[in-house]
């Protein structure tokens, strides 16, 4: 991006640029990872991007004096190659082309000064340059089928549907039947499939298996798993056609039972090489898979996936209240009710956004639940930080590009089809919370009037969108003047029930 104007008298100040966005870069990661639980680190990205948008806003100023100058027919460089706009700008002495050249070297000057700011705050950050591997990963923990929790709530319903299908004949066009429960994160999916391995309706099946498959689908160590959850003994063997011979003999003829908890992988492939083992069961043996994605579920699945949706408020409640006052003689909360409320709807019916709550207010006196309840719920633990969106690759339009987005989105259940129409998508409330806390000042999102006077105090906001009111009014849109980096105004069609 910066290459092109390395001409003329801007030359010295753009090779300052690239030495400190050498250094910044060096460094980008750690504060990537920081930035959750550090407010001073996220600050200095929100910084680092505006400067981002800032260069950016200069090199489109360039390209539009480039386009103006051809118009009016004045020589210079021809629009597409804006790296000889530089030399034309510098040279040309109508009273116009100064007064840009002054003011381009202004801007550019004043760049210079806030990245030798942001590069020095890094240090004062103690950011550090991460050596070795991009990122440090984080290691998911490995579920295990023993019951974690004495009383599951609301998932009585859910429970006799997975039962019925791995009872049922047409669950599998072959002899092993494969039933995927799908679901976005914290749902309770490994909940579900705990409770269903451990139900005496399923003690016809033998041998049983429980494997925690997670991101990494690697076909040797899970088949290795399954053969050592079955034989009680450890593996010593290291070649995967090794391992799957033996457990293709403890398989044979049988009607088995494995659960693969947690599969992430979408590859097709990978499940091709992880099944020969399973081809000679006994008719009617069954594979449960868990999964957040709706793309593993149709190549893996024999029949339509599961679809686990929240729980319901009273559950929630009872699930929170479970975690929050075990062990507690006195239950009883001066503001029950408010509580309550707050607690459904920061938890949005995730299992285990309620456990987590309940757990860490239980220890915490009345007085400090307030603000803990007014906390992101992403602040109160060290979870998972992934990242969903990559640069753009090779040269595929950025239209096509969003729409991988929003269909790796869906697929893993951040968005959902909405029972209201096929081009509708609704999507949980924390991923909500957790998009807009990402974005920060970045975009504005004007969904009623009661919010203009919030919203608009984001005065480098650069991404306005708005969902229009039937009786919207031109002073509804009066604090637009404030916003001096707008770069996009996305009207929303109006949505009638």
């Amino acid at each position: 991006m910066l290459s092109f104007l390395r001409q003329g008298k801007v030359d010295a100040e753009i090779k300052k640029w690239e030495k400190m966005l050498r250094k910044i870069l060096s460094v980008l990661e750690d504060a990537e990872e920081k930035q959750m639980t550090n407010k001073q680190v996220k600050m200095w990205l929100s910084e680092l991007q505006d400067l981002a948008y800032d260069v950016e806003d200069i090199l489109d100023e360039f390209a539009m004096e480039s386009l103006q100058r051809k118009l009016e027919g004045e020589p210079q460089a021809s629009t597409s190659k804006v790296r000889k706009l530089i030399p034309t700008c510098c040279t040309n002495f109508s009273p116009r082309a100064v007064t840009f050249n002054f003011e381009m070297l202004s801007k550019i000057k004043e760049i210079t000064t806030r990245f030798k700011d942001i590069t020095e705050q890094k240090d004062v950050l103690n950011l550090r340059e991460i050596v070795g591997p991009s990122r440090q990963v984080w290691q998911r923990p490995q579920s295990s089928c023993l019951q974690d929790e004495p009383q599951v709530y609301g998932r009585d319903e859910d429970k006799r549907k997975i039962l019925d299908l791995l009872s049922s004949d047409d669950t599998s066009s072959g002899k092993v039947g494969v039933v995927p429960i799908v679901g976005m994160g914290g749902v309770g999916k490994t909940t579900l499939a705990r409770l269903v391995y451990n139900d005496e309706a399923l003690q016809h099946f033998h041998p049983k298996a429980w494997v925690h498959v997670s991101e990494v689908f690697d076909s040797l160590r899970i088949t290795k798993s399954i053969l050592e959850s079955i034989t009680l003994k450890h593996c010593e063997m290291k070649e995967l056609n090794q391992v799957q011979l033996a457990l293709h003999k403890e398989l044979a003829g049988k009607k088995f039972f494995i659960v693969l908890d947690d599969v992430w992988s979408e590859n097709y492939e990978d499940w091709n090489a992880l099944r020969p083992p399973f081809m000679d069961g006994a008719p009617g043996c069954r594979i449960l898979v868990t999964t957040r994605s709706t793309i593993v579920a149709g190549r893996m699945g024999t029949v339509d996936f599961h679809r686990l949706e929240s729980i319901s408020d009273d559950d929630c409640w009872l699930l929170f209240t479970k975690h929050a006052f075990e062990n507690r003689r006195d239950n009883a909360l001066a503001n029950q009710e408010i509580i309550r409320e707050k607690v459904i709807n920061k938890c949005g019916g995730l299992p285990l956004a309620a456990r987590t709550l309940g757990g860490l207010l239980r220890a915490k006196h009345e007085d400090e639940w307030e603000d803990m309840l007014n906390s992101k719920i992403w602040n109160l633990q060290d979870d998972e930080s992934e990242g969903l969106i990559q640069p753009l690759d090779g040269e595929r339009q950025p239209e096509d590009v969003g729409a991988k987005y929003f269909q790796d989105l869906l697929s893993r259940s951040l968005l959902q089809a909405s029972i209201d129409g096929e081009s509708m998508f609704v999507m949980h409330d924390l991923v909500n919370d957790l998009a807009q806390w990402v974005v920060g000042e970045t975009c504005i999102k004007l969904e009623n009037k009661s919010m203009v006077g919030e919203q608009f105090k984001k005065e480098r906001a650069r991404h306005f969108s708005y969902i229009p009111d039937e009786f919207d009014g031109i002073k509804r849109f009066e604090p637009v003047h404030k916003l001096k980096c707008l770069r996009t105004f996305l009207p929303l069609p109006l949505y009638r029930r």
